[in-house]
């Protein structure tokens, strides 16, 4: 499965970080029920590896890792059954160990030169990080000199502007907080996380 194709028809990535995930595996099944598929586990999560050897096993979820800041952490995640791996920042030996392997990696850039950076260095799509520095503007903006390169909004996104920066040229934004907050996910409340789900997809189609 292609995750970009994924991540650009779905328009949405949900970000997991919290220090506890009480069931990841019924966590990638609300998501997939709601019609997320790609689901980021953060490596702030301190049994992160668990939490993503056990939401494989959901069918049809794209699990992959966030927060990815060594090369030990993409070999780890990797090994662990993550489908992708993402920088906050610009890791080329993270993008290196992830082409090795052949999944792909999202890594991180702000300035017009950390986005080309990235780009070259391999990334199947650039998160833009924070995005909230600079806003929807910021966006179109960086779409004139990169029209090609796929951007991903990362950082203050919620239901009130995830629509802008998509209509701005964003392939996706990353859901962080807003669909899974980290005390949602680490009582297991499942149903409001869906009820967080279906709202955020609601607003930005």
């Amino acid at each position: 499965m292609d995750v970009l194709e994924v991540i650009r028809k779905e328009r949405v990535v949900a970000v997991i970080r919290s220090e506890r995930v009480a069931d990841p595996a019924g966590l990638a099944q609300t998501l997939v029920d709601a019609g997320i598929h790609c689901v980021e586990f953060t490596f702030s999560i301190g049994a992160v590896l668990d939490a993503i050897t056990e939401a494989i096993a959901v069918q049809d979820a794209i699990i992959g890792a966030g927060t990815v800041l060594h090369r030990s952490h993409a070999t780890d995640a990797i090994a662990a059954g993550a489908k992708f791996v993402v920088t906050p920042t610009l890791i080329p030996d993270v993008a290196a160990t992830s082409r090795e392997h052949g999944v792909p990696a999202i890594l991180g850039g702000l300035s017009p030169t950390e986005v080309l950076a990235a780009h070259q260095a391999g990334a199947a799509a650039v998160k833009l990080f924070p995005a909230n520095a600079g806003g929807p503007t910021y966006v179109r903006a960086l779409r004139g000199p990169f029209p090609n390169i796929p951007l991903i909004a990362s950082g203050g996104i919620d239901r009130s502007n995830a629509h802008a920066y998509l209509e701005a040229g964003a392939v996706a934004v990353n859901a962080i907080d807003v669909v899974a907050p980290p005390d949602l996910v680490a009582s297991g409340n499942h149903d409001e996380i869906r009820r967080n789900a279906d709202a955020f997809l609601a607003a930005i189609r």
